[in-house]
């Protein structure tokens, strides 16, 4: 009889299986909202576009439009991959990611480290205000700051050599210089904006942690090395991760406009081939086929990547 009364009591207390369900998905109401913006962008201008894909199989014709084009299967990835010019892509497009991968995603780690040593909380603070302003400026503006300051003729570093009887700097035409000053004006620019979730993740350690290190003698490079890499240390390989997916991408803008006659051989990368072949000869299942490519191995890439860090013990991002 006890029994028979408690389970009547829980019965009474708890509501319908069908109730409970319904409350539940009108508390969710609220997040449904904010979570319809994200999906209507990703489902229009991410998912819907990948029927695109299809140019890569077919002869397109805008005229009769992509369902009545030819289909002529893997012609144009053979045409890519038997092209004089694949390999010399290939090559300065792997180049400039490493450039990115090994030299720029390290900076705004070692800036964001740098300025949370920095006890003058204003200081710190003017500094982080500083780096973050390059970001807002366009590759436009850049390109344009280094031609005015390192133009062959006309730039003002060069007329300083002159005047000073030194022989001109060939910056802006010398293949020699095109990588290292693709790497810096992206340190420039991005490293202060990249290094913002740097900043948040050493804001989130304990304090006692380094109050207890300091107790027990530590060095600030101990501290360093003990306490402040291993709570980046997570993100880093997240982002790392992520990063590697974007090897065949370097930055369709930043090149171009830094492209010219003289540097083409070192500056020539998928991303201004597609635009060049694409856009500008009409060859649109040609370079949907190149794009199609650059995102496979992206994607390849990415898996990997994750699958290394998981074997390694750590947690990856999926």
């Amino acid at each position: 009889m006890e029994s028979t009364g408690l389970t009547t009591q829980v019965a009474n207390v708890l509501p319908p299986a069908k109730t409970t369900k319904l409350s539940s998905w009108q508390r969710g109401i609220p997040l449904y909202f904010m979570i319809l913006p994200g999906f209507l962008f990703f489902s229009i201008f991410k998912y819907i576009p990948m029927a695109g894909v299809l140019l890569a199989f077919k002869d397109y014709d805008p005229f009769i439009g992509l369902w009545g084009s030819k289909w002529v299967g893997l012609e144009h990835f053979q045409r890519l991959f038997t092209s004089a010019d694949f390999l010399t892509l290939m090559w300065n497009t792997l180049a400039l990611s490493a450039v990115n991968l090994f030299f720029f995603f390290p900076a705004p780690i070692i800036l964001a480290i740098l300025l949370n040593e920095i006890r003058l909380a204003w200081f710190r603070k003017s500094i982080q205000t500083i780096v973050y302003i390059p970001h807002f400026l366009s590759w436009v503006i850049v390109i344009s700051v280094t031609f005015i300051l390192f133009a062959t003729q006309e730039g003002g570093v060069n007329k300083l050599l002159v005047d000073w009887g030194f022989p001109r700097f060939e910056l802006l035409t010398s293949p020699d210089y095109f990588r290292p000053l693709y790497l810096s004006q992206n340190i420039w620019k991005e490293t202060g904006w990249n290094a913002v979730i740097f900043f948040a993740a050493l804001a989130s350690i304990d304090p006692t942690l380094y109050e207890a290190s300091v107790v027990d003698g530590a060095s600030r490079m101990r501290q360093l090395w003990h306490i402040t890499l291993p709570a980046l240390k997570q993100i880093i390989i997240i982002l790392f991760i992520l990063r590697v997916g974007y090897v065949m991408n370097t930055g369709f803008e930043h090149i171009l406009l830094m492209q010219n006659p003289l540097n083409l051989g070192v500056a020539d990368v998928f991303d201004t081939y597609v635009y060049r072949e694409g856009i500008l000869q009409g060859q649109f299942s040609f370079t949907t086929a190149v794009g199609l490519f650059k995102s496979v191995i992206g994607l390849a890439l990415i898996v990997v990547a994750n699958w290394v860090a998981k074997k390694l013990g750590e947690e990856g991002v999926y």
